[in-house]
């Protein structure tokens, strides 16, 4: 008898792209690009960042976001959660080095409070959730929006030395390889954004193909190094903890914070996963510009933070929905709604 092998349970999200970035980190461990090899992995992965913020740049409606900004207090409350809030648990965390931390897994630490918000993986557990889904959109689109100039900015100005040599020189690598491509890809999305919009799925396989290029480029690069030979599995089991923490932290504060804004349930189930959750698909490719040689660790902690926040949110987001369930089925036949909290906006 041929025995199934038993599905993960449904609270365990196993990310089949995350499962794709093990496997592109062990062949980088395994067949690392060197020498000639190296170089050629390392113009075409220039090259696949530029392009991929090109897509950005054409994907995002100026519209739609203009139209978000009715909504301005949520955004606001979203943009502070990751680009201040966030931040400052980092910076905190500094007296974790060097006894529990060291300093380079703290610096990747840190980046990794600086990049922005999730758009696709926050819009659906606010959509599970049953959230305000359009809040949900328009947050995530602000947030990477001003993570392009924001994150470098933060990361020069507290990363410093420890982040692989920040400089003039770094952010003008960031102006000519995030900036300009996204830029001309707002330009040009008048004429280009039906193209993007009809072949999404298409295009999606490419973002993704990038990253990997980005992972396997900047893991070889680590390999040839030696990087990787500064971090025990205890180091990396205390790395797990630290970010478990960090994460339970913002997942508190974005809850509980946003009811003592007076924000209605919609609205706090879009601003917890908005404000507590962190973009794989673009602080991959700014480590990589940042941090050089030292990128594969600095974008660990972000990889094992991507996985774990999508474990967590999967299973609030459907205690949120069945809260929402359950509310509905208790409430009398014909009766209204309980009100909340108006909709700030």
């Amino acid at each position: 008898m041929i025995r199934r092998i038993p599905k993960p349970p449904s609270w365990l999200p196993l990310d089949p792209y995350v499962l794709a970035l093990i496997g592109t980190v062990a062949l980088a461990a395994i067949l690392p690009a060197s020498g000639t090899g190296a170089r050629v992995a390392g113009g075409a992965s220039t090259g696949a960042i530029s392009f991929l913020f090109f897509l950005y740049g054409a994907r995002l409606s100026t519209a739609e976001a203009l139209d978000g900004l009715r909504h301005w207090r949520l955004h606001l409350t979203v943009l502070l959660c990751t680009f201040a809030v966030f931040p400052l648990l980092g910076l905190a965390a500094r007296g974790l080095v060097p006894h529990v931390l060291t300093p380079e897994l703290y610096g990747g630490l840190l980046f990794l409070c600086l990049v922005p918000s999730t758009i696709q993986s926050s819009i659906a557990f606010t959509s599970i959730a049953r959230g305000n889904v359009p809040a949900a959109i328009c947050a995530g689109s602000f947030s990477s929006l001003a993570g392009i100039f924001l994150t470098p900015l933060l990361a020069a100005a507290l990363l410093g030395g420890d982040g692989g040599g920040f400089s003039a020189d770094a952010l003008l690598r960031i102006a000519v390889q995030l900036l300009l491509p996204f830029v001309a890809g707002q330009l040009l999305r008048r004429w280009i954004g039906g193209f993007v919009a009809r072949h999404k799925k298409v295009l999606g396989y490419v973002d993704r193909g990038s990253i990997l290029l980005v992972v396997y480029t900047a893991f070889s690069e680590g390999m040839i190094e030696g990087v990787w030979h500064r971090i025990t599995p205890a180091r990396l089991g205390v790395l797990i903890g630290v970010e478990a923490l960090l994460l339970a932290a913002m997942l508190a504060l974005t809850w509980y914070g946003a009811k003592r804004l007076g924000f209605g349930r919609e609205d706090r189930i879009a601003i917890q996963f908005a404000g507590s959750k962190k973009s794989l698909a673009s602080g991959l490719p700014m480590a990589s510009v940042l941090f050089g040689a030292q990128a594969s660790l600095a974008v660990l902690p972000l990889m094992l933070f991507h996985q774990m926040q999508l474990m967590v949110c999967a299973v609030i987001a459907k205690r949120r929905s069945r809260d929402a369930t359950e509310d509905v089925a208790e409430r009398p036949a014909g009766g209204a709604a309980p009100r909340e909290a108006a909709a700030v906006g």
